[in-house]
């Protein structure tokens, strides 16, 4: 079996209070490239999370994969069913998301500041981490963001007019933690904006992006992951 071509490795990344978090760092078969700062479901950087990473590495992007339970548990890694479900669920309960934007402001600076970023630097994330994408976007420096499945997103909706930089939603038709109501009522927030696009992918299910997961959608994971690349490059 050949080597993989993409480079990885876990980097340390400094808070605003000083203490230090770790962050999966992909870097693309060519050295440099734009940069991504990839965020977690409320599974932490596992297995999945980090083949993303470098899926995207492989796509050309630097990327980073910065651990967001730090505060509550650093490193942990979880699976989608029984006790690990039940303790994603309590850690998600538990975290700030303002202090939670910080640290992802933190991410993208330390993502900047490496030698093999160039260019813009986007947010994408996966449900707690779409919310995070989107709120990052308000808030964490970043220069574009997709959001996958954000549930909860229509209790953020009332910031959409600090949003200034583009944002892609990608939502599953058949969810059951995201209502139709909310995915419209995302169409309405950002109806006047030609840079905020919204998708749904009819027939998928919440987390259909996740290979891991008895809701992977095949088409749906390809067709988003496609759109992403386009936008990451400026188109819509």
């Amino acid at each position: 079996m050949s080597e993989s071509p993409v480079t990885t490795q876990w980097i340390d990344i400094t808070s605003t209070d000083g203490q230090t978090f770790n962050g999966y760092l992909a870097l693309p078969p060519g050295g440099s490239g734009p940069g991504i700062v990839l965020i977690q479901e409320i599974f932490g950087v596992n297995r999945h999370i980090r083949s993303v990473a470098e899926q995207y590495a492989q796509d050309g992007y630097v990327v980073l994969a910065p651990d967001v339970f730090w505060r509550q548990e650093p490193g942990v890694e979880l699976t989608y069913d029984g006790e690990d479900m039940d303790k994603a669920r309590k850690l998600v309960q538990q975290i700030d998301f303002s202090t939670a934007v910080d640290d992802l402001a933190c991410a993208t600076q330390t993502l900047r500041h490496q030698p093999q970023c160039e260019g813009e630097v986007a947010a994408i994330g996966y449900c707690m981490g779409g919310i995070l994408a989107y709120l990052a976007a308000l808030g964490a420096g970043v220069d574009r963001a997709a959001s996958f499945y954000p549930g909860g997103i229509a209790n953020h909706l009332d910031k959409a007019a600090e949003l200034k930089v583009p944002v892609q939603f990608h939502f599953a038709g058949n969810d059951s933690h995201i209502t139709g109501a909310h995915v419209e009522q995302t169409r309405a927030a950002f109806s006047d904006r030609d840079d905020v696009a919204v998708f749904v992918y009819d027939g998928a299910e919440h987390g259909f992006n996740c290979w891991a997961r008895s809701s992977y959608q095949r088409h749906a994971a390809a067709l988003s992951h496609g759109r992403v690349l386009s936008f990451l490059e400026g188109g819509d």
